[in-house]
This record gives C-alpha cells, structure tokens and sequence, in this order.
C-alpha cells in the first residue's frame, strides 16, 4: 500500500454493508455479506478520478486487516479480491475452510 493511504481509516459502513476509504473527496468501497465468523467480499468500486492511483489495492489490504485483526474469515466472490489474492497469496491464510476445498 501506498505510504499516503496508510493513515486513512476504514470505515465500516454496516447500514449499507460496506467498507469505504475516503480520497481526496471521492469514496472507493467493498460491499460485503457478513455471515457467522465468515466476511464476503462481494464488489469493490473505485470511482474513475481515483483509478490507477493504488487505491483499489490500499481498500483491498485495510480489509483484509480488518477481516484479520475481527479473527474473521474470508470468502472472496469480488474479482478485484481475487486478483489481489493471487497477486499475494500470503493473504491465503484469511480463507475460510470451505473457499480452500473449491480451489
């Protein structure tokens, strides 16, 4: 993650079901179903003056601190989510049991 992104909280947005980071006034986020001890990442949205800049990355690792530090487990649908993931599998410890026998 971008040094400029790390003092930025995470908002859990529990009425919408939603993590959201705050950047230079525009609201990147990640809906999510939480589901027992399970968190499922659903869609992550980057607003387009946003894009290419490590936002999508910076959202996606708060997260999965979050998920983390709740002793949650994670079932990515999200593709971004997925792509990260394989990007840097040393993530895959998060994965919820059932996520690990379908891969």
């Amino acid at each position: 993650m971008q040094e400029q992104f790390k003092a930025l909280p995470l908002v859990n947005n529990k009425d919408l079901q939603r993590f959201e980071l705050e950047v230079d006034g525009y609201t990147a986020f990640i809906e999510y179903k939480a589901s027992g001890n399970q968190m499922v990442l659903i869609h992550t949205e980057v607003p387009t003056e946003l894009e290419g800049k490590g936002v999508g990355t910076a959202i996606v690792e708060k997260t999965l601190e979050y998920i983390e530090s709740n002793q949650q487990k994670l079932v990515p649908l999200c593709p971004f989510v997925i792509a990260y993931l394989k990007r840097h599998p040393e993530w895959n410890r998060l994965l919820s049991d059932s996520v690990k026998k379908d891969q």
